[in-house]
């Protein structure tokens, strides 16, 4: 039941993440709250984290089931995939202004459309930050090879294609067919050189 619970709570998280995403939303909540929209952003990025820190925090509630031993290689694994995913994670941001992305600049990005990032680990994958995110879970996974941890892992890989879809959809209605082209030539997850 537990275990039942925590992929409920992550796909509740994965489906709100999404639609609060959408422009959709976006503009159907402008359309309610007029100006204070600029303040949407701040809004969203807290409810990630608390959201995030709350399903986080029940995994480790839950009653420990080890799938596999732990040993000195497994815990360096975890170090090491987890620390490779931080480096993606933080070389992702780079290019984006972070108070602009976290929000704590208020701005509508329904009207300040954000500039198409090429460059960097952009001109590799097309989604760096989630790559980064699935090798820190499974740093995670091999640093505390629970049953929880790979709940966690199990839940993402499963989110990421829809995640992607919805995401990619959106953004080939901000940026046309810049965007297509760009997806067409640039590998979602894995690099063309790691896949050959």
């Amino acid at each position: 039941m537990p275990y039942l619970l925590l992929v409920l709570f992550w796909g509740l998280y994965y489906s709100l993440h999404t639609l609060l995403a959408s422009l959709f939303f976006k503009q159907w909540l402008k359309n309610k709250i007029g100006k204070s929209y600029v303040w949407y952003r701040l809004l969203y990025s807290l409810l990630s984290v608390v959201g995030l820190l709350a399903i986080l925090v029940y995994g480790a509630t839950i009653e420990k089931s080890s799938l596999m031993a732990v040993t000195d290689f497994t815990t360096y694994l975890g170090y090491m995939f987890a620390a490779f995913g931080t480096i993606i994670c933080v070389k992702s941001f780079r290019h984006f202004s972070l108070s602009s992305f976290i929000g704590f600049r208020p701005n509508d990005d329904l009207i300040e459309k954000q500039e198409f990032i090429q460059k960097g680990l952009y001109q590799y994958i097309r989604h760096p930050l989630y790559a980064g995110l699935v090798l820190i879970f499974l740093g995670f996974f091999f640093y505390q090879p629970l049953l929880s941890s790979f709940m966690h892992l199990l839940c993402l890989l499963t989110y990421l294609p829809f995640g992607i879809y919805f995401e990619e959809k959106k953004l080939t209605q901000l940026y046309g067919k810049s965007y297509t082209q760009y997806k067409n030539e640039v590998p979602s997850l894995i690099p063309r050189k790691l896949r050959a």
